[in-house]
């Protein structure tokens, strides 16, 4: 009996994240048509960071088709006065589509290529980085048959705080469609791939700056890369790289 106790003891001290949360859709983004719909979306401009310093409004690096959307990355043989040895795609909903609360699904297949780093993430609408926080839904590397998932924040970043863990990596079916998704929680963060749950970055107590900086709106990034620090060198020969993209949903969360 004192066994039993225990266990519904320790069940209803778990956090409330283990529980089902009721969601409401938002929107769904099903690409239909021709073209990027720039009520949604915008094409991400080019930047100095490792993950936005070949990003290009090149059509080449865009395909809207049979429901589908598909970002590439693609040696530069195509703009002569770009002196950027790779063009990439990428698309955002900064300034037009953001959540607080809420839970972002997205499904996609990746067409790897040695040197590609194609990502899904969110950033907030107001506030610098990394103090106001990076959600990292999906990162894979060259080929891997898995999938990076991350938080970033001041407190993980600037402070190097490991505690609770910031990242999980986490397998998925290199070639085939995956679905790749986040829930933005009061208390946490919840992650999971396929309907699968991955890992959960709680808030904690802390006097600590910027641990749990995910109250506010965050918009969503779609984007491929080639090369940089992490990745590494590309191959070439490799490329076009892609990333296709079958769907995006967004869900507020219900409030009881």
């Amino acid at each position: 009996m004192r066994i039993v106790y225990t266990i519904v003891l320790l069940f209803l001290l778990l956090p409330s994240t283990v529980t089902a949360q009721s969601y409401k859709l938002l929107w769904k983004e099903n690409f239909k048509g021709k073209q990027i719909n720039e009520e949604r979306w915008s094409r991400i401009p080019r930047g100095t960071s490792d993950w936005n310093n070949y990003m290009s409004s090149y059509d080449g690096c865009y395909d809207v088709s049979n429901g589908k959307l598909t970002l590439l990355g693609v040696v530069n043989n195509v703009l002569p006065n770009d002196t950027a040895p790779y063009l990439t795609g990428g698309v955002y909903t900064k300034g037009k589509f953001s959540i607080t609360y809420g839970k972002v699904e997205i499904k996609a297949r990746l067409v790897g290529a040695q040197g590609a780093w194609p990502a899904i993430w969110m950033l907030p609408e107001k506030g610098g980085w990394p103090d106001c926080g990076e959600i990292d839904i999906m990162e894979r590397l060259s080929h891997e048959a898995q999938a990076y998932q991350t938080v970033h924040s001041y407190y993980t970043y600037v402070l190097k705080k490991s505690t609770p863990p910031q990242s999980k990596c986490s397998p998925i079916r290199p070639d085939g469609y995956n679905v790749y998704a986040v829930e933005i929680l009061p208390d946490s963060l919840r992650f999971s791939i396929n309907g699968e749950h991955t890992f959960t970055y709680p808030r904690i107590e802390t006097t600590e700056k910027g641990q749990f900086p995910f109250n506010t709106p965050f918009y969503l990034l779609i984007d491929m890369q080639i090369g940089g620090k992490w990745v590494g060198i590309p191959s070439p020969e490799e490329l076009p790289a892609k990333m296709i993209v079958d769907w995006v949903k967004f869900y507020e969360l219900k409030r009881e």
